[in-house]
Formats: C-alpha cells, sequence, structure tokens
C-alpha cells in the first residue's frame, strides 16, 4: 500500500507509538509520521505507508493548526499541564487586556524552543538534559502566528483559542509566553491538533477503527493517495516521446509537458503519458524553459 492515513491520536500514545500500531496492522515496516504530537496531546497525525513516506517532509511542511486551551497564572517546568508547578500568581482576568496580549503575537515572531523538546544539541536531546536537571541556552526560532482566534474566556483562569501557524512552532510556549506578557504566568493546558496541511480534523480516523478495517481488510477505505495528497500543486503529463528520460530522472523541455501552465519556481507534480505519478519537479528557466525532479516517487 502506497498512500497516507489521517489518524487521530487520541491522549497517552506517541507519535511513535501510533507509528508502531500502524505496521503491526498493516503488516509493513515502510510507516512513518509526518510530526511528533505530545503523549498528552490529541489531533490529525497524517501516516505515510510505502512510497508516500517520500512525501513525509513535504506534509511536515504545511502549515499548522491548533486548538489549546491557555490556562493563566500558573508556570511549569514543561509549559504544559504534565510538568512541575514553578510558580502561582494571582490573574487579573480582563477579557480586552487578554485579548490585546494575544493580538501582539500575531505575525512573524521570534520563539526560543522549550527545554522539554525533541530538538538536539550535540546529538543529545534536550528534554534528555532537562530529566537530567540542566537547562541550556536555545537559539531562538522565527515563526509566523498566522491568527490567533478566542473561542472562549472561561473564568477565572483560562482562555480556549484556535491557532494557525507554521511548522516548529511550539503552542506550549505561545502560551507561556502569552501569559508572560500578562505578568501573570501561563501555560498550555490542553492541545489538540486540527490540521497540518490538507489533512482536517473532520477526516481523522481513531485507532480503533483502523484495527476494525485492518481486520476486515478494509483499510483501503481510509486511504489518501499520494495523487489526492498533492491535488493541490501544479500537475504536468509529459508526452510518450520522453518517457525513457523522464523515468531516468533527467530534466524535461517544457515543450515535451502538457497540463497546468508552467511558472518558474514553483513546484508541480509530474506524471507519464499514461498517468501514473512520478514524482515532483520543480520549474527552471535557464535559456529555456525545463522541469527539474525534486523528488521521485517511484
Amino acid at each position: 500500500m502506497d498512500g497516507i492515513l489521517n489518524i487521530y491520536k487520541e491522549k497517552g500514545f506517541t507519535s511513535h507509538d501510533v507509528v508502531a500500531i500502524v505496521r503491526r496492522e498493516l503488516h509493513t515496516k515502510k510507516v512513518g509520521h509526518t510530526g511528533t504530537l505530545d503523549p498528552d496531546a490529541e489531533g490529525v497525525l497524517p501516516i505515510c505507508v510505502g512510497k508516500a513516506t517520500k512525501l513525509s517532509d513535504l506534509i511536515m511542511d504545511g502549515h499548522k493548526s491548533y486548538r489549546a486551551i491557555l490556562g493563566l497564572g500558573v508556570t511549569t517546568t514543561t509549559e504544559d499541564a504534565s510538568g512541575e508547578v514553578l510558580e502561582e500568581k494571582p490573574v487579573d482576568f480582563d477579557e480586552e487586556k487578554i485579548r490585546a496580549a494575544i493580538a501582539k503575537f500575531i505575525g512573524e515572531i521570534e520563539q526560543i524552543p522549550p527545554m522539554y523538546s525533541a530538538i538536539k544539541v550535540n546529538g543529545k536531546k534536550l528534554y534528555e538534559l532537562a530529566r537530567e536537571g540542566k537547562e541550556i541556552e536555545r537559539k531562538t526560532r522565527k515563526i509566523t502566528i498566522h491568527d490567533i482566534r478566542i473561542r472562549q474566556f472561561l473564568p477565572p483562569n483560562q482562555v480556549e483559542i484556535d491557532v494557525d501557524c507554521t511548522k516548529g512552532t511550539y503552542i506550549r510556549t505561545l502560551c507561556a509566553d502569552i501569559g508572560k506578557a500578562l505578568g501573570c504566568g501561563g501555560h498550555m493546558a490542553t492541545l489538540l491538533r486540527t490540521g497540518t496541511g490538507n489533512f482536517k480534523l473532520e477526516d481523522a480516523v481513531k485507532l480503533d477503527k483502523l484495527k476494525e478495517l485492518a481486520a476486515e481488510d478494509r483499510v483501503s477505505e481510509i486511504f489518501l493517495s499520494m495523487e489526492d495528497a498533492l491535488s493541490d500543486l501544479p500537475k504536468v503529463v509529459v508526452s510518450e516521446t520522453s518517457t525513457k528520460f523522464l523515468y531516468n530522472g533527467a530534466k524535461i523541455q517544457s515543450r515535451f509537458c502538457t497540463g497546468d501552465k508552467l511558472v518558474t519556481g514553483q513546484m508541480v507534480t509530474v506524471f507519464d503519458w499514461q498517468h501514473n505519478l512520478i514524482g515532483l519537479y520543480t520549474v527552471m528557466d535557464d535559456a529555456g524553459m525545463y522541469i527539474k525532479p525534486f523528488k521521485m516517487l517511484i
């Protein structure tokens, strides 16, 4: 099987647990996830199977959407509810002040990754160092928060928010930073990933359902093909005369391509003349327009 499963990861499972279960249920080793979700977090976790594992990085780079509950007045070691409480402060639950503070985090901002994260420093993961009681200096990262929408205020100290952001954003750090900006501290009380790229919460399937379908040999019903996963990219079909060059991974001149209009610098999905997906290509224009392989999918 080559395709992607939109799995709903439930609390208590690690992303690696989900990969292991999919491997076992589908009897295949070629399985990979598309971005870690903490054990306490829930929601969308696309799982790539077979040749689709080549798309993991591309899916991982897609925009993310989350629903979180920001807990004000409590700061923890992990910036979420699983950590030890470091400090508690009274909360001035002024809705207008909270709105104003949150609004300042929309746009391109700098964020310091938390110590309890899987980022590696000198070959060791930060959370491993944190568990040893060590804290090291981390470089700030530029991220983009496209939008933060307040769903509801939950007095006396919580706010439910929806966040749209780029890859690499730590929502618990965002919550902690909002709390810091309000002067009372804060942490992420809960987290639900509602979307990553084209994969949405309403289409996600829980592991029990996957097991049920696997037992009935019906997993294909919930597989998203690679073609469907890449449907938002322009499509190019290469003529039969260039098939040999196509399968050899060579560049193809634009005159042998039909389909969507080619624009220099864009990425396109490329199919052979029989409409078999071959790979992702980049459109180049060096004294003549052509497409160049970016990632072969055959």
